[in-house]
């Protein structure tokens, strides 16, 4: 018999034979609860030793003890084993057959206690007493080897509970047969759950049923990786109790799904015992029957697959993934389904009430002793009475992380509340915190029953961090309460039939992400009826609905709300259909995180940048703007007196169309659009060529510039044939026959106003050609600290894809071209994607212009010519490259620096601190302006 055989065999007789002395409780053989209960005593006492010498054999005699197994019966200290230089060397702690301890001091490296036990290992003569664990420790960590398996636990002493089935070969409870990979969880664990879904929809099942199922697997993969089942329970049900074939893997799923739903005092006698091992469950979870597939071999190696995975370690965040990873791209299009991030959703519920709520928690911990046990129960009751909703809340990422948040709050306070608990005082301590405070809404049933999953896994997590501290786990199982989720179309559904808004504190969410170019038909239903009264609304994007809708919930309360949204709604033509009537109504902003950049833990996540707003019917002092200099990293908190529509500390002003300038300036104009089909559009290559066929087409032939040649320098062409004779165009038949083919592509538009131009093929749709004029992109980079600019002359044409102000002065481009008008810009202008849409009605007409007297424009005049100059240093270089942000010349950067400074002057003496603070300068002009 090989040596860990024969020392396993001598471990299970020592184990039997341990039953009458009392050395190895019955207990410890059948009830893992009671030894993770153990454990967290063990904890509670140990985890903060440090001496080696003093306390270490006593730490080691509990650490035994946790298992019911009296360590002097078992193993010795000090055992001796003679090394090869014929000295002797001291095992810390040597069970034979079955372990070898050494220990050092709390800090310590461990590498060399691994190096002495595995040299002392090797010294041990006798085969059948070499040990199959190796077990290291500084009493705030166990690193444990399997020698057998290969395999390495590192094991901090506080997650010691959650890991105690590692150490189920103390109690003899080891019955891992096979050997099972740990896997790190991560969102590979949600993916291959979609494989399993994709075999299933394969083999017909689908809808319902198949959402249903999945659902249930999710919970038994988590229950057994977390003890609400026993370690690898599912599992080695499926290993040993169903075929390789897989032929009758759905009968036996579904008797295990019978069982789970089935009080255990009601099962029939005969019921096969490793079935009636697993607990009763009970929360509708597994009662319906489900018509499965049949399995086969691959199906039911999928669903093992999934089991390898370590899912007791899983963040709530996942289950959105998960729903994800087994959705198509068009399905996530069509319900805009954008799952957010654990570090989004603190980014929401944080400023919302989180931190309010720690605040308060802190000023009674330090406002001494007088009441503070009063104090403290009277701040649990009103975290008890707390109600949330999550009018969207797909698989309820949003109610999970903050029913989280708050039993950790929570948690904190009945330590602070009970502290004398440990100290003899019989004080029963029970977590509160219920889960049907916890409403959402969710047109889709599959994530609603993820969610439901999930916020029960999440109590159970929330459980063990109770025991941690308290040394008693309140029991999950049978499931006695849920979290409140409907199943509906939030937008047609009378809230108040979810939670009555008088019982509401908070509503939250990460609504659709459905741009308005997106929408379907059912959304433009939902759209036209709740905003029936408004006018420009279909404008709108999607998730601007639960805005309006959560505004008109909470008139007349104190609830407040706070919604993730694409930052369009904060932005160009948007800010004043949705805000202007909910100001009017009294809403107020009391926090806002600026633009930052979305990710989240899905598959294919959504590549958008993103705006957190809070709000309520109610103002409130000291409001929170999270700004993000860099929008991928993390922001810069800074205190507002009032935050506006554009995310700024400024007045509650909403900018609107307007067609004239609001001060007395030239009027900007749109560049000319061809309608021409390409014809009247010709590439360097393409002029070559026609002047080598018609010289005299040279007359007729002007650069073009649209937005993108004007700043990446690309060479484009055009006919520009305003005011030819009719006998010079019969001239050139190359050119006649550009111009045919405009007629031609003219006359077979669908569009009307195309058919109309038909009769002047000669010409552009627009024919703007100003003697001289400052052209400005309608789109251009978010990476630039400026739009570039420049001046032109009749000699080039501007495009549509260009504003064009005939005649500016040298003043008016450098105020267009300094630091005020681009931050206007930045806060008012729509977006092309991220981009900045340089609007003429939005930007440049409500552009609040300076009062500037003659000597501030000459200034400006020339702070705009050095800009001008500083360019001309750099003819190789585009405008892209002179103004990215990286490759900015030092001269160019110093002329804008020059202008800004001579632009800000014009405004007002003071120097102006930040662009935050220009914006507010800015808006309050504005308000002036307008008489707001």
């Amino acid at each position: 018999m090989d040596g860990w055989r024969y020392s396993s065999l001598l471990a299970f007789c020592a184990t039997i034979l341990a039953f009458d002395s009392g050395l190895i409780h019955m207990a410890a053989l059948s009830n893992r609860k009671t030894i993770r209960g153990n454990a967290l005593a063990f904890v509670k006492e140990w985890g903060n030793e440090t001496r080696e010498e003093a306390e270490a054999k006593s730490f080691w005699d509990a650490f035994f003890a946790i298992f019911g197994v009296n360590r002097k019966s078992v193993a010795a200290f000090e055992h001796a084993v003679e090394r090869t230089d014929n000295t002797k060397g001291f095992i810390d702690l040597f069970w034979k057959g079955v372990l070898l301890v050494e220990h050092k001091s709390r800090g310590k490296s461990l590498d060399k206690a691994k190096s002495q036990a595995f040299d002392y290992f090797q010294q041990i003569k006798d085969q059948r007493d070499r040990p199959r664990y190796v077990l290291l420790s500084d009493f705030a960590r166990f690193k444990l080897y399997d020698l057998d398996r290969r395999l390495e636990h590192d094991i901090a002493i506080e997650d010691l509970p959650d890991k105690i089935e590692f150490f189920d070969f103390m109690a003899g409870l080891d019955n891992h047969g096979e050997s099972i990979q740990e896997y790190a969880l991560n969102i590979k664990a949600a993916e291959r759950l979609g494989k399993l879904h994709d075999a299933l929809q394969d083999a017909g099942c689908a809808g319902h049923e198949l959402e249903v199922f999945l659902v249930r697997i999710l919970f038994c993969l988590f229950a057994e990786d977390t003890g609400i089942f026993s370690r690898h329970q599912f599992y080695n049900y499926l290993e040993h109790f169903t075929a390789p074939d897989g032929s009758d893997t759905d009968s036996r799923l579904n008797k295990l799904f019978q069982t789970l739903d089935k009080p255990v005092n009601a099962r029939g006698k005969h019921l096969l015992a490793e079935l009636n091992d697993f607990p009763y469950v009970n929360g509708h979870l597994f009662g319906e029957k489900l018509d499965l597939p049949s399995f086969d071999a691959e199906m039911r190696e999928a669903l093992l697959d999934c089991s390898h995975f370590d899912w007791g370690s899983i963040s709530p965040a996942i289950f959105g993934s998960l729903f994800q990873s087994v959705m198509d791209k068009a399905a996530r299009r069509e319900l805009g389904a954008h799952y957010t991030s654990e570090t989004h959703i603190l980014r929401l519920i944080k400023p919302l009430f989180l931190d309010a709520l720690w605040a308060e928690f802190s000023a009674i911990q330090q406002g001494g002793n007088r009441d503070k046990r009063k104090k403290l129960a009277a701040f649990q009751q009103r975290l008890t009475a707390l109600q949330f909703l999550d009018p969207a809340c797909g698989c309820g990422n949003f109610l999970i992380i903050t029913y989280r948040e708050l039993r950790l709050l929570e948690l904190a306070v009945l330590q602070a509340q009970h502290s004398d608990a440990h100290r003899g005082l019989d004080i029963t301590v029970e977590p509160t915190i219920k889960l049907e405070h916890f409403h959402g809404i969710e047109i889709e049933e599959w994530p609603v029953r993820i969610a439901e999953v999930a916020m029960w896994l999440t109590q159970h997590q929330m459980n063990r961090e109770f025991a941690r501290q308290f040394g008693r786990e309140p029991d999950l199982l049978p499931l006695k309460s849920s979290a409140h989720i409907v199943i509906g179309n939030s937008l047609q559904l009378d809230w108040a039939t979810v939670i009555k808004p008088a019982n509401l504190n908070h509503i939250i969410g990460n609504p659709p992400f459905v741009g308005k170019n997106f929408r379907g038909e059912a959304q433009n239903a939902d759209m036209d009826k709740l905003f029936s009264t408004l006018k420009n609304y279909k404008s709108l994007d999607y998730v601007t609905c639960w805005f309006y809708k959560a505004a008109q919930f909470i008139r007349g309360t104190r609830t407040t709300v706070a919604f993730v949204s694409t930052n369009s709604i904060t932005q160009g033509e948007q800010v004043a259909p949705l805000w202007q009537p909910l100001l009017n109504q009294g809403i107020r902003l009391h926090f806002a995180h600026r633009t930052f950049s979305w990710d989240s833990e899905a598959r294919g996540k959504a590549a958008v940048h993103v705006v957190i707003v809070g709000f309520a019917n109610f103002d409130t002092e000291g409001k929170r703007i999270f700004d993000y200099p860099n929008i991928k990293g993390e922001p810069v908190e800074i205190a507002a007196n009032n935050i506006n529509p554009y995310l700024i500390d400024a007045p509650d002003i909403v900018v609107d169309n307007r067609t004239k300038p609001l001060c007395n300036v030239s009027e900007v104009v749109y560049g000319n659009k061809p309608v021409d089909g390409g014809f009247l559009l010709l590439s360097p290559d393409e002029k070559t060529a026609l002047l080598e066929k018609e010289p005299l087409a040279a007359k007729w032939l002007k650069p073009l510039l649209g937005a993108e040649e004007f700043i990446n320098g690309k060479e484009r062409w055009c006919l520009w044939l305003v005011g030819i004779q009719p006998n010079e165009l019969r001239a050139l038949p190359e050119v006649m026959k550009r111009v045919a083919q405009v007629k031609e592509m003219r006359l077979n538009s669908i569009d009307a106003g195309a058919r109309k131009l038909a009769e002047c093929p000669t010409q552009f749709r627009d024919t703007k050609n100003p003697s001289s004029y400052v052209l400005i992109p309608r789109v251009s980079s978010e990476r630039r600290e400026y739009v570039p600019m420049g001046f032109f002359d009749q000699n080039t044409i501007s495009t549509d894809l260009n504003n064009m102000v005939p005649n500016a002065t040298l003043y008016e481009f450098g105020v267009l071209e300094a630091k005020m008008n681009m931050v206007w810009m930045s806060a008012v202008c729509g977006r092309l994607e991220s981009r900045y849409r340089y609007s003429a009605k939005l930007v440049y007409n409500n552009f609040p212009w300076p009062d500037a007297d003659d000597k501030q424009r000459k200034k400006v005049e020339a702070a705009a010519q050095a800009v001008l100059d500083a360019r001309k240093n750099y003819p190789t270089s585009t405008l892209a490259d002179m103004y990215d942000p990286t490759a900015m010349p030092p001269d160019l950067r110093k002329a804008h620096t020059a202008l800004d400074k001579a632009v800000d002057q014009c405004y007002r003496k003071e120097k102006f601190g930040s662009d935050m603070e220009r914006l507010t300068w800015l808006f309050e002009r504005y308000r002036g302006l307008v008489g707001g």
